[in-house]
């Protein structure tokens, strides 16, 4: 959600707080547009993170609720590359998205973590995709999220979605996996230190 993260990707780097540099995607320009959406599903934290350590964030489609996001139009190139990065294989090969998904809303490229790509919508005109785990936050055990990777999620609800920090806050400690460890009162700190 947070375009300074999102930068990471497109022109490499690493993020504020994180362990990993990223190396880019071949087009390192920035989305043609953005726009706050909600995404059927809940957000969760499970495994352990390689760039902020603690829990990843993922989107569980089939779970009951709605889950704020930042949809960026992107080239197929640029989503290709991304998803790479975060599937941890080389970036240079795009994705033929039409031939994996067809008239399915899933398609899995692989049994890890951001390997499964979602169509969750459409906006414009564009159909909207997002990677997540094959798996559901009823069946992988929580794991509480980093304290920079908080800030960054908490970063992308301000100034994507226009939420205050304590908005961010409460929706962040709340979910599953966060829930266990942070409170809203931690999460605010975070998020105005």
């Amino acid at each position: 959600m947070c375009t300074e993260r999102l930068d990471c990707y497109l022109r490499g780097g690493r993020p504020p707080g994180g362990v990993r540099t990223h190396p880019g995607c071949r087009d390192p320009s920035p989305p043609v547009s953005s726009a706050p959406v909600t995404l059927p599903g809940a957000l969760y934290f499970a495994t352990e993170s390689a760039v902020w350590s603690g829990g990843r964030a993922f989107l569980d489609p089939d779970a009951e609720g709605r889950t704020p996001a930042l949809a960026h139009l992107l080239t197929v190139g640029q989503f290709s590359d991304l998803a790479a990065q975060e599937m941890g294989r080389p970036v240079g090969v795009d994705l033929d998205l039409e031939a994996l998904l067809g008239s399915a809303d899933r398609a899995r490229l692989g049994p890890g973590r951001y390997e499964t790509l979602v169509r969750v919508g459409v906006l414009a005109g564009v159909p909207m995709l997002t990677f997540t785990a094959p798996w559901g936050l009823a069946t992988h055990p929580g794991n509480p999220p980093a304290a920079a990777y908080l800030r960054t999620l908490g970063a992308g609800l301000m100034g994507g979605h226009g939420w205050s920090a304590e908005r961010a806050a409460a929706y962040l400690a709340g979910r599953p996996g966060a829930s266990e460890w942070w409170t809203p009162t931690t999460v605010r700190r975070l998020l105005a230190g």
